[in-house]
């Protein structure tokens, strides 16, 4: 049962995401940044040199921490994915380009949030939604 406290975390997240330069590498990450190949991700996600990198890393990162604070225990998950599932947007979307490097490297891409989404049947559910309409397709 989510409790005052935990109302407050969201909140303080939501505040979080309405700061201008979070605000813009949000935009970008979903619904400017359409790459097609493992090349074009790579340009913006390992390319330290591109103003789009820092939207990417900031981006992530800040999705990453949010899951981590629920598996945590830090706030209540189902109030939590009640209204933030855009990480679970942004995995759907670029987790299908490092399935290989991930076998390779053993480095998983936004691990947090790939452990919300096994947890937690509403996140389970929210990323199938999502992988619908934002993953590879064919």
């Amino acid at each position: 049962m989510a409790t005052t406290a935990d109302a407050e975390v969201v909140l303080r997240l939501f505040d979080l995401r309405r700061e201008e330069t979070l605000r813009k590498a949000r935009h970008f990450m979903v619904f400017a940044f359409h790459p097609k190949t493992h090349e074009e991700l790579r340009a913006v996600s390992r390319d330290v040199t591109a103003s789009e990198n820092a939207w990417w890393r900031q981006t992530l990162s800040y999705w990453e921490m949010a899951a981590s604070l629920v598996l945590r225990g830090a706030v209540d998950a189902e109030l939590f994915l009640d209204s933030n599932g855009e990480g679970i947007v942004l995995y759907a979307k670029f987790h299908h380009f490092h399935a290989q490097t991930e076998k390779e490297s053993g480095s998983l891409f936004m691990p947090k949030t790939a452990a919300l989404i096994a947890q937690y049947p509403s996140a389970q559910a929210l990323h199938a939604r999502f992988l619908a309409m934002f993953g590879p397709k064919g």
